[in-house]
């Protein structure tokens, strides 16, 4: 192999153990490393030559990123420790780095980090990347999968800024489509299957309150579960809607209640109707009668018995409860079963089936604007449809005439 001038690199080959043969870089700027002083692993002398042109105009630009020897895990550990994000959308990221991306590319070196060994982790993940308990070995729904995307993209995203790597290898790779991952379809109640439920939650449930606010009012879970009485106005029938609250839980560890700033991060204030309101204040009566500290301003209204809050989890799981409870008291063609957020989800469609204006609907929900309202519930927007069909029709019979 023909001796290179100083300063401009060099390759070289060498075998694997299993005899297979490989090139390397060595580059000035880098030092000689015999394995290639990127991590990374050239199959012909042609591909290593190309990679070391790349090196050298790179380094003639001031761009040269020198070759980092941190695994992936690690980094994407110290990246999850410098990120300012909500407490729940951290401890997230961390469950599905610890869960999903680790096992798959944590002991990969950084710069060897390659979109095809990314792309592997997707479809890998989508054919059996679920662990929990139950459910093991089964694959992961493609929005999830394209949520760990996000993630990675992310964080490689901050390695290409902070020149740990000179490339995120996440822009090529291939997560699940958009459409693949779209949100599972929302479910709703008629009104007469809601009124069918709350009347029996009346004398059925002892959550009869809560599952009454939030079918009544759109809030979400988090969101009611952060309500404290010093949020209702009973004289003037409101309620304001300033926090949300969500369990933090780490791996090994109990979970811990915090509370945070709505979705939007811009409190609301959303109109009550009478008979909410006078089931509001008989609710303060009732908590007041277990303990007074659970009627004063500060005190949540849907805490437990000790004042603190309520297990989102739980709520989720009563919920359920109560609904299969009601379809056995009912009959199963009562109403069907649905989730705990498709309660606001059948608040909007019902208040917009009846013609109710969006900018109104969309203040109701807290959404950051109306045209986020009508994006979500397009399907059920009332149109002029019959008038423009009928326009249509009179005007081929005139035309005809």
């Amino acid at each position: 192999m023909g001796r290179r001038s100083p300063g401009e690199g060099s390759v070289w080959p060498y075998r694997e153990r299993n005899g297979t043969e490989r090139w390397a870089i060595g580059h000035p700027s880098f030092g000689t490393r015999r394995r290639g002083a990127t991590g990374e692993k050239w199959f012909t002398k042609k591909a290593a030559q190309d990679a070391l042109r790349t090196m050298l105009v790179d380094a003639a630009r001031g761009e040269l990123v020198a070759p980092s020897r941190q695994q992936t895990g690690a980094y994407l550990n110290e990246w999850l420790d410098g990120l300012q994000v909500k407490p729940s959308t951290l401890a997230s990221y961390r469950a599905n780095v610890r869960l999903h991306i680790d096992p798959a590319v944590g002991r990969v070196l950084l710069p060897a980090l390659t979109t095809a060994r990314i792309n592997a982790m997707y479809r890998q993940l989508e054919r059996s990347g679920r662990v929990e308990r139950g459910h093991a070995g089964e694959g992961l729904s493609p929005r999830t999968v394209r949520y760990i995307h996000t993630i990675l993209y992310g964080a490689l995203a901050e390695a290409v800024r902070t020149q740990r790597i000179s490339r995120n290898p996440a822009v090529a790779a291939s997560p699940p489509s958009v459409r693949k991952a779209k949100a599972p379809e929302m479910s709703c109640w008629t009104a007469r299957q809601l009124a069918a439920f709350l009347g029996w939650a009346a004398d059925g449930s002892s959550t009869y309150a809560l599952w009454h606010l939030m079918a009544n009012t759109g809030t979400r879970r988090g969101e009611t579960l952060a309500l404290r009485w010093r949020d209702f106005d009973p004289d003037a029938g409101t309620l304001r809607v300033r926090r949300s609250a969500s369990m933090i839980q780490e791996t090994g560890e109990p979970g811990t209640m915090v509370e945070g700033d709505t979705k939007t991060g811009r409190p609301r204030v959303v109109d009550l109707d009478d008979a909410t309101t006078a089931l509001l204040k008989a609710h303060r009566k009732a908590r007041g009668t277990l303990a007074l500290q659970l009627a004063r301003d500060d005190a949540l209204m849907f805490g437990d018995i000790q004042g603190e809050h309520a297990s989102p989890g739980a709520m989720t799981h009563r919920f359920a409860s109560d609904i299969a409870r009601c379809r056995a008291a009912l009959g199963e063609d009562a109403l069907p079963m649905i989730r705990l957020h498709d309660l606001r989800h059948t608040h909007a469609t019902l208040l917009l089936l009846a013609k109710e204006p969006v900018h109104v609907v969309s203040q109701r929900l807290g959404h950051a604007s109306p045209t986020i309202t009508m994006s979500v519930y397009a399907h059920v927007l009332p149109g002029n449809q019959r008038q423009a069909a009928d326009r249509f029709a009179r005007l081929i019979r005139e035309a005809g005439a």
